[in-house]
């Protein structure tokens, strides 16, 4: 069970983080997304209305509660339903809720060695934040050069046509936000989760042979 979750992120390399005050909105949101075919999606908890969001889209997704920090925020967000949990950094006080709950933990790390000390307690994916500020796609290449064991997946300002750039430089998965919903109507986000996925799905089939 722990590993399933992060097995679908790591097929389906495209994993949305929804970051929404209203929580209407991001059912609306997050319905459109796995209308487009999207198993585990994020959303970042910015306010204790949102975890009555992650309760009605766990009727029909995964989801990761995002922007966890607290122990009590990690507790809140599972009891409303979310399968995994995500944190902008890496605590050990949320690696033991982990272990003690079985429920899989995607911590953020901003330097190599904290992506080590996260791998080092068996974190099976690790989010690289900020990315854009820390290099971009070479940063990811220059950890992975040295460290090709980890599994990163970077976030923050990353765009879907991008998307494909972050892969081919050896991320496990792509955190994408604002880019995939922001400003566009549901069968938008629809018909641009659909597409990703389809150019995602070549670009693995291709880089296979």
């Amino acid at each position: 069970m722990v590993e399933n979750y992060i097995n679908k992120i790591a097929e389906d390399k495209v994993y949305p983080i929804i970051r929404c005050a209203d929580a209407d909105r991001t059912v609306e949101i997050a319905k459109a997304l796995v209308d487009g075919g999207i198993r585990v999606l994020e959303i970042n908890v910015e306010n204790t209305t949102i975890y009555k969001a992650i309760e009605e889209v766990s009727k029909y997704a995964a989801v990761c509660a995002g922007g966890i920090i607290t122990s009590y925020q990690a507790e809140a967000a599972l009891k409303s339903g979310a399968k995994l949990f995500a944190s902008p950094i890496f605590q050990m006080s949320l690696v033991k809720i982990s272990k003690n709950l079985r429920v899989p933990f995607i911590a953020g790390s901003s330097t190599a060695n904290e992506a080590y000390n996260a791998w080092k307690s068996r974190i099976q994916l690790i989010k690289l934040f900020p990315v854009e500020a820390m290099g971009g796609v070479q940063y990811i290449e220059n950890i992975l050069r040295q460290m090709p064991f980890l599994n990163l997946m970077p976030t923050a300002n990353i765009k879907l046509s991008e998307v494909v750039t972050y892969i081919n430089a050896g991320a496990a998965a792509v955190g994408v936000g604002r880019d995939f919903y922001q400003g566009f109507t549901p069968h938008e986000i629809t018909q641009r989760t659909k597409e990703i996925l389809s150019e995602v799905r070549d670009y693995t089939r291709w880089s296979k042979k």
